[in-house]
């Protein structure tokens, strides 16, 4: 219930009047991989305008749906590297959130 009445009001703030808001990928801490196998992946930063079908997916507590509508909505916006972003340590909205973090995916690789 708590998600539900929380979900319009969050809804609002993140699209602001189709403005969006700006998130910061922060790639997974590769220390650990072998040097052959690490990618060279970049911090990276994109304006979401559109995050109708991540907060209702989040509302209704669907992780299914939340990730198909992050990957569909979003990381495609990336360009032709939006699979290095699938997998990241954190996701960050400064700005508006005061450093609260989306939960990271994780990797199965």
């Amino acid at each position: 219930m708590r998600r539900e009445n929380g979900a319009r009001y969050l809804l609002a703030r993140l699209n602001r009047q189709s403005r969006g808001t700006r998130v910061e990928f922060h790639p997974l801490n590769q220390s650990q991989v072998i040097r052959p196998h690490q990618w060279s992946v970049e911090y990276r930063t994109l304006n979401v305008r559109q995050w109708d079908r991540i907060v209702a997916a989040w509302a209704a507590d669907d992780d299914d749906a939340l990730d198909t509508a992050w990957v569909d909505d979003t990381l495609v916006d990336l360009g032709s590297h939006w699979c290095q972003y699938e997998y990241v340590t954190t996701l960050d909205s400064p700005h508006d959130f005061g450093h609260r973090k989306r939960r990271a995916r994780k990797s199965t690789r």
